[in-house]
């Protein structure tokens, strides 16, 4: 079912949510540059026993855009923590790279003493506070160098899977209009503000890997208590296996599975086997 949640400064985040309105929530956050579409079927497995919701980052496909081009990890974790306070009970969070490092912030730093948490429990999914420098620069190169649009589908279909050619090229092209808007020139354009990767507080490489924001997710890791799993795509550029056990140091209670023929998209890149880790742990919950 198509909803709208409100986001921080009320601004309104597209999302689809499934499930029985009275079961515990489960939201779904996806990378940057990506939209609520990303996880395949992950949204309709988790509607039974969960009410999940799979919602667009602010500014990412049919979200509000930021009056303000604000698209730090500051706003993303705020609506985080603002989608959270207003439901009725504590969700779970799952985020993809962007998605998980706002879901990571928003539980170590706007969680509020003596008020509920904001999550009872949380999935990261190809991110951990050490990333690759390789891996972000081709995110980077990707999301930048074709912000002109695409004259055709097919076009769209080839820089796809130039970027990620373990992945199956599809013969029905359509669904890649989830992701992509048409302009009245009919050129095809990614369905996100520009803003994200060209403003000034927007996020071209997702995650501001600088050596501060690193400390500072060190320090957002240090502080979870929640339980809580890391799935790795095994094939992934971005969280390489030191990265997992610098997560596994800071956060030693965390759960870790490793989803083998998986890149940095593991939900896209192997969607059954990532939906099997994600039930299991969240089966394990009390």
């Amino acid at each position: 079912m198509r909803t709208e949640l409100l986001g921080a400064d009320e601004l309104r985040l597209a999302a689809d949510a499934e499930g029985d309105p009275s079961a515990p929530p489960v939201l779904l956050f996806h990378g940057g540059g990506q939209t609520r579409h990303a996880w395949g079927t992950t949204l309709h497995v988790l509607s039974s026993g969960w009410h999940a919701f799979s919602i667009d980052l602010r500014g990412h496909g049919e979200s509000e855009w930021a009056p303000d081009g604000d698209y730090s990890i500051d706003g993303f974790s705020r609506d985080v923590a603002t989608i959270s306070r207003s439901l009725e009970q504590v969700p779970v969070l799952v985020g993809a790279s962007l998605g998980g490092l706002a879901s990571l912030v928003a539980i170590a730093e706007l969680s509020e003493p003596n008020q509920r948490p904001i999550a009872r429990a949380l999935v990261l999914v190809d991110v951990a506070p050490r990333i690759e420098p390789k891996g972000v620069s081709r995110i980077i190169e990707f999301m930048t160098s074709n912000l002109e649009g695409f004259a055709s589908l097919e076009e769209v279909a080839d820089v796809i899977a130039a970027y990620n050619p373990n992945r199956k090229r599809p013969t029905d092209l359509s669904g890649l209009k989830k992701n992509l808007r048409q302009r009245a020139d009919g050129r095809w354009v990614w369905h996100w503000d520009p803003r994200f990767v060209s403003g000034p507080m927007g996020s071209p490489d997702e995650t501001r890997a600088t050596t501060s924001s690193a400390d500072r997710l060190a320090d957002a890791a240090r502080k979870l208590t929640i339980p809580t799993l890391l799935v790795r795509g095994r094939m992934s550029d971005l969280l390489s296996e030191e990265g997992v056990r610098e997560l596994k140091d800071l956060v030693p209670h965390a759960q870790v599975a490793d989803v083998a023929g998986a890149g940095h998209m593991v939900a896209g890149d192997r969607n059954d086997a990532f939906n099997d880790s994600v039930v299991s742990f969240l089966n394990s919950l009390d």
